[in-house]
């Protein structure tokens, strides 16, 4: 009966130890993996991080970026000016033919003043840009330049008479006249307002031919 007795305190004595050395255990094995786990969750936190943060931009790459947009603005206005001056040039009409010649001028609307004799051949009035011609189809396109100022306008009249055959192959109105000569206009329809009674070597442009009566080509004295 007393050793029945010892038997069991022995027992239930062995068994607490058991227990005490069982939850020991689990605490150790619990605290050894937290600095594992910890690890892991501070890994996992700074690899999110690396993914979303955003990257940094310099100051090179915003100077590099306004760089490219500076040239392709370039780029673009050249080409619009280029397209501009193309399109200037095809408006230009080209001279179908063109020479120098030595140029007088009129003004012939039939008020029978210096000689006038009436209303001009081409059937048009006068006016300020038309011109008269020895030789070339009525509503002939000109263009006439003199010291860097151009005037153009058509042939609408007959003339210069005699003068065509000593070289003056052209008659201007007044108006045309003055505007070659120095830029001024002139003192009235009949007299240009100054000495000159001719301009030499006054520039011509057939920029278009008349339907008109004339001959094409290159001037000829009145009446040849």
């Amino acid at each position: 009966m007393q050793q029945r007795a010892i038997n069991v305190i022995l027992t239930g004595v062995t068994g607490t130890a058991l227990a005490g050395m069982l939850v020991a255990g689990v605490a150790a094995a619990s605290d050894d993996s937290a600095p594992d786990k910890q690890f892991l969750s501070q890994q996992a936190v700074a690899s999110q991080e690396h993914k979303t943060s955003p990257k940094p931009v310099t100051g090179g790459e915003e100077k590099s970026e306004s760089k490219s947009d500076s040239e392709t603005g370039r780029k673009a206005e050249s080409k619009a000016d280029s397209k501009k001056d193309a399109q200037s040039e095809k408006k230009a009409p080209k001279a179908l033919l063109s020479g120098k010649t030595k140029a007088s001028y009129f003004w012939d609307d039939g008020s029978g003043i210096n000689g006038d004799t009436g209303a001009p051949a081409g059937g048009k009035p006068m006016q300020k840009g038309l011109f008269a011609s020895p030789s070339w189809p009525m509503h002939t396109k000109v263009k006439v330049t003199y010291k860097g100022r151009s005037v153009t306008g058509f042939v609408g009249d007959r003339g210069p008479g005699e003068p065509s055959h000593r070289g003056v192959m052209l008659d201007l109105d007044t108006y045309t006249f003055r505007y070659l000569l120095d830029g001024e206009k002139p003192k009235s329809k009949y007299n240009a307002g100054t000495g000159e009674g001719h301009l030499n070597g006054v520039k011509w442009e057939v920029l278009s031919w008349g339907k008109g009566a004339g001959k094409k080509g290159e001037p000829r004295p009145f009446g040849s």
